[in-house]
């Protein structure tokens, strides 16, 4: 079972534009140090789309040896579904945990295309997966009707539910009950998914503040809502950052304002300047004069 916290990590860049592999490994270990429970590599907040195969599979190698024995998952949003099931096939080969499957890029597919799509890629890594549902970003909806319809292959583990609609959580409990490991993959409505049922958090800004959020989730799993809430509260205008055309630049610098990381990424994106970096770092500043004391925490409950 996947649960828990699970970083969608950023991809970092040396000056020249090449991979940094040491600064990822530094970033890596504080994340899992602080608690997380895996590690998602090359997603969109990862620029997975601007990395080539050779280069996401050399993320993927890396990530899994600072995971360990917790899941290294390898991102996979290709334009055809032909690459998408080679890369799904290196992923493999190179050791991934499991699979996070955006259904389509470029061309926004039908029901039955999606469905489709995702079974050839399930077929071809045939490892453990985690649907991603975005509709907003990606224009394709994995309704629940989708997800009843694939539940008869073992292979669809989870879901990362970002359709920004809160219901939607419960309506895939409610048809599906625990069929699929449920995350929420908005950072912004993550208190509100987590006490509706959802299992676990695909997070952005846990990035540069992992203790803040696995207090979070921790909190809520011991049924601890009003701690969790008082930091999710506090949480929320950086949380907000990750709902935005510029996510992989506003995190990447809030990393770099944070834990002393760099806020570099690759072309087309450019950092941010002018009045967009100014208010990224109003929002950091305020954040860390008022950080909030973070309770002990209990232990996660070892899944039966």
């Amino acid at each position: 079972m996947w649960q828990g916290v699970i970083p969608a990590v950023t991809t970092k860049f040396n000056p020249d534009d090449s991979l940094d592999f040491k600064e990822m490994e530094r970033c890596f270990h504080y994340l899992m140090d602080a608690g997380c429970d895996g590690l998602i590599a090359c997603g969109s907040l990862g620029e997975g789309p601007l990395l080539s195969h050779a280069e996401r599979i050399d993320v993927l190698k890396l990530t899994k040896q600072v995971t360990g024995n917790k899941p290294a998952i390898m991102t996979v949003a290709e334009a055809a579904t032909r690459d998408a099931c080679a890369l799904a096939e290196k992923a493999a080969k190179a050791g991934a945990d499991g699979l996070m499957v955006v259904p389509s890029t470029i061309y926004h597919t039908n029901h039955c295309e999606t469905v489709a799509t995702l079974r050839s890629i399930a077929a071809a890594g045939d490892l453990p997966i985690m649907i991603y549902s975005n509709r907003l970003a990606y224009r394709v909806d994995v309704t629940t009707d989708i997800l009843e319809e694939l539940a008869d292959d073992a292979r669809f583990v989870a879901v990362k539910e970002s359709s920004d609609d809160i219901r939607r959580t419960t309506e895939i409990i409610n048809r599906l009950g625990n069929r699929y490991d449920l995350f929420t993959g908005v950072d912004n409505l993550a208190f509100e998914a987590l006490t509706a049922g959802a299992k676990g958090w695909v997070a952005g800004l846990v990035v540069a503040f992992p203790h803040e959020t696995v207090a979070i989730y921790r909190l809520i799993q011991a049924g601890r809502y009003a701690e969790a809430l008082d930091i999710y509260r506090w949480f929320r205008p950086l949380l907000d950052l990750d709902v935005s055309t510029y996510l992989v630049q506003n995190i990447k610098l809030v990393e770099a304002l944070v834990i002393d990381s760099n806020d570099r990424v690759r072309a087309p994106r450019l950092p941010l300047d002018g009045a967009l970096r100014a208010r990224v770092e109003q929002i950091v500043n305020a954040a860390l004069a008022s950080r909030p004391v973070l309770p002990v925490l209990p232990a996660l409950p070892v899944p039966n």
